[in-house]
């Protein structure tokens, strides 16, 4: 006897999907084209085709927990070759905003984020809580604001305090952690369910130890860019990409190295330009300046692919930090106070964005991406 299976369709939830780019969705008449022709869709169960009928039918649940929406890398390859032109791709990319703000807390924030009307409201933000936490300072005599170089002497530092800045930017930082770590929860819940409920799966439990040895060895696949080098249509977007991410694992660590001398072995700078970690962040600056500039040339380019605010935002963004600091360093290297000052205070509100908005905004793919493709591989799915 056949099994009967109530649809219950969320007319709203098709709706936003279309408003998040997803607008062609209804000219999908399920050919398969889309699952044929994508070169890194498992063998078992692949996507998108199943994913654009749950997004015709308005099936929120099947879509949101469904880790193959985070799977796809939006190559384009399905894009290109659907006969109806339903662009596959831009679909599933609209999918992934949606269950960005579903599992992120508060969604208002997240719903902000994709907002471009509310972009002066969240720049403003960072500079009131700065102002704020300064005054609160200020009444312990921690003087946090000086316009007049220390001693002849150009350093951030002696401008806006390191006080300052790390009393906002050290829990900011653990604050966008624990959103992720919420959001990861629940996350990581719907995907197991759906996939024991599709049979992607045979284990019952998440199993900690064999999900991070899962984990050990995708990211070398992710560092690599190996998937998107599997992509033919969009094949240019791996070096701007891996410029990005290599980009901010650097300046990571030349912040962790420059907290630590300042804060653990109270080293104070300036540092010279000499220094090791001085040239990693150079580098890395200046790589972020260039991917992000090949990321916005690449996207500006692809006229038959949907990019929306939420696109851009991020792109930009990655560019604006990294001019914002190599600005700011040739400024103080070449005497002009006002302008390193000024550059530095821009620099810092867009730090200060970077770390909050991350779990709301397009960035939160890679942390969700790396724990849908590690747990394709602890689910054993070829």
């Amino acid at each position: 006897m056949t099994d009967k299976y109530l649809v219950e369709p969320d007319v709203n939830f098709i709706k936003e999907i279309i408003g998040l780019g997803g607008d062609t969705l209804k000219k999908c008449f399920q050919c398969a084209t889309c699952s044929v022709a994508c070169p890194i869709s498992p063998d078992t169960k692949p996507f998108p085709r199943k994913e654009m009928v749950a997004a015709s039918w308005g099936l929120k649940d099947k879509l949101v927990g469904n880790p193959d929406i985070w799977l796809c890398h939006n190559c384009g390859d399905c894009t290109t070759r659907c006969p109806r032109g339903a662009a596959p791709g831009d679909v599933l990319g609209a999918v992934r905003s949606y269950a960005v703000t579903e599992y992120a807390v508060p969604k208002a924030v997240g719903k902000a984020v994709k907002d471009p009307k509310k972009l002066p409201i969240l720049l403003a933000v960072p500079v009131v809580i700065f102002l704020a936490v300064g005054l609160i300072l200020k009444l312990f005599g921690v003087n946090w604001l000086n316009f007049s170089p220390h001693g002849g002497e150009i350093w951030q530092d002696h401008f806006i305090s390191n006080y300052l800045v790390d009393s906002i930017m050290v829990p900011t930082f653990f604050g966008a952690i624990a959103v992720f770590a919420l959001g990861l929860k629940r996350f990581l819940a719907d995907i197991h369910a759906n996939a024991l409920a599709e049979g992607k799966t045979d284990k019952e439990k998440i199993a900690p130890a064999g999900f991070i040895k899962a984990l050990l060895r995708v990211v070398p696949t992710i560092l690599r860019h190996q998937k998107f080098n599997e992509c033919s249509e969009n094949s240019e977007r791996t070096t701007p990409h891996m410029m990005v991410l290599l980009s901010f694992i650097g300046l990571f660590v030349v912040t962790t190295c420059f907290f630590l001398a300042e804060w653990v072995f109270l080293i104070d700078g300036p540092y010279s330009q000499l220094n090791p970690i001085k040239w990693l962040a150079n580098v890395s600056g200046i790589a972020l300046i260039i991917g992000g500039f090949l990321l916005i040339k690449n996207r500006a380019a692809k006229k038959d692919q949907v990019s929306t605010y939420w696109d851009w935002a991020l792109v930009w963004l990655v560019l604006l930090l990294g001019l914002t600091g190599l600005l700011t360093e040739t400024a103080r290297l070449g005497g002009i106070a006002w302008l390193s000052y000024s550059l530095y205070a821009i620099h810092l509100v867009l730090v200060w964005s970077l770390f909050a908005y991350t779990p709301f905004s397009k960035l939160a793919h890679l942390v969700y991406r790396t724990v849908a493709l590690t747990y394709n591989e602890y689910s054993g799915r070829q």
